[in-house]
């Protein structure tokens, strides 16, 4: 018997799950125009824990959805994993955050599935997954124009969710496009794919992880003072 606390923080869903044997037993999430992960995330983890009535030294691992997403998001998941791995001396596990959101969906055989992540401007981050939810298209920074995806809309429906589809909506418009909007990275699926890592032992190494940002992180220019 395993559990597993999962921590979603790589856009602006902060989102917690415990998971027992890959099947998710309590959830808390909150997704506001407004990050608030520095606040929520750690209060969510003790609700939890107390929620699922088992202690902190019950948790067998730590699972944390690695990218790519937001930079600041992601630091604060990846730091509060880490530090819960070094308090409890459990092991860490990194998620895919594109293949935690292609989870969120079924879809018919033969169809594909691409989770998008608002990269801002015209571009997203986005994979290609198959109706099982294997990857079969690597994740990549995409600049979203009109024929964006169409060699592989030719052939079959495809179904995009997350907020990177929203925007491109009213950019791709191909018959066998289907779009689901109101979809974000969530602990909730994350509970399958951390067990199935944590059977196979793929942990990572906590004092040198870091998450994948794909894109180098770029600073806002500072304010000039009045």
């Amino acid at each position: 018997m395993a559990f597993i606390l999962n921590i979603e923080t790589a856009t602006k869903n902060c989102s917690v799950s415990i998971a027992k044997d890959g099947d998710t037993i309590c959830l808390r999430e909150s997704n506001e125009e407004h990050y608030s992960h520095a606040e929520r995330l750690h209060v969510f983890i003790e609700e939890l824990v107390k929620e699922a009535n088992i202690t902190f030294n019950t948790l067998d691992a730590i699972a944390v959805s690695k990218g790519p997403g937001s930079y600041t998001g992601l630091r604060i998941g990846v730091s509060a994993a880490k530090g819960l791995c070094f308090a409890l001396n459990i092991p860490l596990i990194a998620v895919d955050t594109l293949e935690g959101l292609a989870r969120a969906i079924h879809v018919k055989e033969g169809e594909l599935i691409v989770p998008m992540i608002d990269a801002r401007r015209l571009e997203v981050y986005s994979a290609v997954y198959d109706y099982k939810g294997a990857q079969i298209e690597n994740i990549v920074a995409k600049v979203i124009d009109d024929n964006a995806f169409k060699g592989l809309l030719d052939q079959q429906s495809i179904h995009f969710l997350g907020d990177g589809a929203k925007k491109c909506r009213p950019i791709i418009k191909h018959p066998h496009a289907v779009f689901h909007e109101n979809y974000w990275p969530s602990a909730e699926n994350m509970g399958e794919l951390s067990y199935q890592k944590f059977i196979k032992k793929d942990f990572e190494d906590v004092a040198y992880f870091e998450p994948y940002y794909l894109k180098d992180f770029i600073a806002g220019k500072p304010k000039k003072l009045l």
